[in-house]
C-alpha cells in the first residue's frame, strides 16, 4: 500500500517485478520517520544499520528510532566515507560487526547512505550466512535513481571497479527526498548524470523534460526531484525486470560507464565522483557513436551542453589512451578480449557494440584535456 504523508509531494511506489524476489521502491518525503514505511518488513531480533561518518549524524538516529518497534536490538555501524573505502578492508568491518553481535539469518541489514554504502551492505548481506535480508535507504540522488535499484552489489579492486560482487536483491528501497536537501552541490550533480543517461538510452521525452527542468533540479525543488527519481526508477525497473543479471538489455544502463570506470580507476578511486566520471563518459560514448555513424554531431552537442549545465566535466583527464584502454579491457562487458561499449544507435535507443581500438583512441584524444 502506498505511504501517504502530509506533504506537497505524494509518495509513489515503483514495483520491481522479479517473481519471488520482487520488491517496491518508495519515493517521497518524510519516509524515514514514517512508521508506514517499514510496516511490511518482517520482525526480527536484530537489525544492523550500516551508514558512514557523513550520513550517520544526519539520519542514523531517525532511522534507529523508526525501526525499534520491529526489532529487539538496532545497532548502528558507521563506515569511513568515500569511494576509496569501497574495498575488502571496509567490507570486513561489516562482517566483524555482524559476528560480534551474534547476527543470525533473520537479521536485517539497512544500507543508509549513497552508492558506496549500498553496494557494500548489499554484498555483505549476500555473503553473510550465504544470504540475509537487506533494505536500501538511499540518501544521495545517484543512489536513489540508480545504484540502490536492481540488486547489483560489489566492492572495487585496484584493477577494476565493481569487479567483485554479487546480484542480490533488497527487500525494499526507500528514497526519502528530504535527504537530498542536505546533499552537497557536487554530489547532486553526480546524481544528475545518472538521471540524464536514461534519456539517450530509453526516453528522449524525459531528456527534454530534464533540459526544461534542470534549474529546478539543481535548486533541489522537491516536485522536480520526485518526478526525476520516479521516472528514472520506472525506466530502470523495466530494464531490470527484463534482464535481472545483465545477460542482455540491462547492459544499456552502463551508457558512459566504460569510459567512466576507466577514468575512476586511472585517477584512483575517489578522485572523481562516480557520477562525474559517468557524465564525462557519456560525452565520450556519444562521440564514439558519432564516429561510428550512429548519431549526428548535433545530438553529441546537445548531450554535451546538458551535461555541462549540470555541473559535470565534459572533458576527460589526460591519462593517455593506453591507460584508458588498459582499464576498459577488464570491463565486465568485454568479450574475448574485445572492449564493448554502450552506444547510442539513435536518440532514445542504445546498443552494445565493439569498436576498433584506433577509433576509440581517436575519441579519447579528442575528448581529454
Amino acid at each position: 500500500m502506498p505511504v501517504t504523508a502530509n506533504s506537497a509531494v505524494t509518495t509513489s511506489t515503483v514495483p520491481i517485478s522479479l517473481g519471488e524476489r520482487s520488491y517496491s521502491i518508495l519515493i517521497g518525503e518524510h519516509l524515514i520517520s514514517n512508521p508506514l514505511t517499514w510496516q511490511g518488513l518482517k520482525k526480527a531480533a536484530c537489525a544492523l544499520i550500516v551508514t558512514n561518518e557523513t550520513v550517520a549524524p544526519l539520519y542514523a538516529s531517525r532511522l534507529e528510532t523508526a525501526l525499534k518497534p520491529l526489532y529487539d536490538r538496532v545497532v548502528v555501524l558507521s563506515l569511513p566515507d568515500g569511494e576509496g573505502f569501497k574495498n575488502f578492508e571496509t567490507l570486513n568491518l561489516i562482517f566483524d560487526q555482524l559476528l560480534g553481535i551474534g547476527a543470525d539469518r533473520r537479521t536485517v541489514l539497512f544500507a543508509l547512505g549513497g552508492g558506496v554504502v549500498g553496494d557494500m551492505t548489499g554484498f555483505a548481506a549476500a555473503c553473510y550466512m550465504r544470504g540475509v535480508p537487506f533494505v536500501q535507504v538511499a540518501t544521495t540522488l545517484l543512489a536513489q535513481v540508480d545504484s540502490s535499484v536492481g540488486g547489483k552489489t560489489a566492492i572495487n579492486h585496484p584493477l577494476g571497479k565493481n569487479m567483485i560482487g554479487a546480484f542480490y536483491q533488497p527487500d525494499l528501497v526507500v528514497c526519502d527526498l528530504d535527504t537530498l536537501q542536505t546533499l552537497p552541490d557536487r554530489e547532486l550533480s553526480a546524481g544528475l548524470a545518472e538521471i540524464i543517461k536514461y534519456g539517450p538510452i530509453a526516453d528522449m521525452e524525459f531528456l527534454s523534460w530534464i533540459e526544461d527542468h534542470l534549474d529546478a533540479l539543481m535548486a533541489k525543488d522537491s516536485r522536480a526531484l520526485a518526478h526525476a527519481v520516479q521516472r528514472s526508477c520506472e525506466i530502470k525497473a523495466g530494464v531490470v525486470g527484463a534482464d535481472e543479471r545483465e545477460g542482455g538489455i540491462r547492459a544499456i544502463l552502463n551508457f558512459g560507464h566504460t569510459f567512466g570506470h576507466a577514468i575512476e580507476a586511472g585517477l584512483g578511486f575517489g578522485v572523481w565522483l562516480h557520477g562525474e566520471a559517468v557524465g564525462c563518459g557519456m560525452v565520450m560514448a556519444a562521440h564514439l557513436s558519432h564516429q561510428l555513424g550512429l548519431v549526428d554531431i548535433s545530438f553529441v552537442q546537445r548531450l554535451t551542453r546538458l551535461i555541462a549545465r549540470a555541473g559535470l566535466p565534459v572533458q576527460g583527464p589526460k591519462l593517455g589512451a593506453h591507460v584508458y584502454l588498459e582499464h576498459m579491457r577488464v570491463d565486465k562487458k568485454s568479450q574475448n578480449g574485445q572492449i564493448r561499449f554502450v552506444l547510442i544507435d539513435s536518440p532514445g535507443r542504445a546498443v552494445v557494440l565493439g569498436a576498433d581500438e584506433a577509433v576509440v583512441q581517436l575519441v579519447i584524444e579528442q575528448c581529454c584535456l
